[in-house]
């Protein structure tokens, strides 16, 4: 089994900046690919940004040159540097470790982006 547990979520005016991390524990496989989404009340939960074990990273259209993905795998942590924030990226975030076929999920941190 795999717990993540995310941080780093709350209020922040437009042009501002926060940083989310998920910390992974558990069964952590060598190779995985950790991720963040986003939901919106009444919409499917969306991709925002994934990271392999080898650091090749994706990024949704929408948050290209303002949020970057990093981990530590010695830490097992997966961060989500977000600049620029606009109101159309308040969404609940969550933490997402994909491995051996199966999908983990973190609780979810909520990001309001809001004057």
């Amino acid at each position: 089994q795999v717990q993540l547990v995310e941080s780093g979520g709350g209020l922040v005016q437009p042009g501002g900046s926060l940083r989310l991390s998920c910390a992974a524990s558990g069964s952590i496989f060598r190779s995985n690919v950790m991720g963040w989404y986003r939901q919106v009340p009444g919409k499917q939960r969306d991709v925002v940004a994934v990271i392999t074990s080898g650091g090749s990273t994706n990024y949704a259209d929408s948050v290209k040159g303002r949020f970057t993905i990093s981990r530590d795998n010695a830490k097992n942590t997966v961060y989500l540097r977000m600049n620029s924030l606009k109101p159309g990226d308040t969404a609940v975030y969550y933490c997402n470790v994909g491995q051996g076929g199966r999908a983990y999920w973190g609780q979810g941190t909520q990001v309001t982006v809001s004057s």
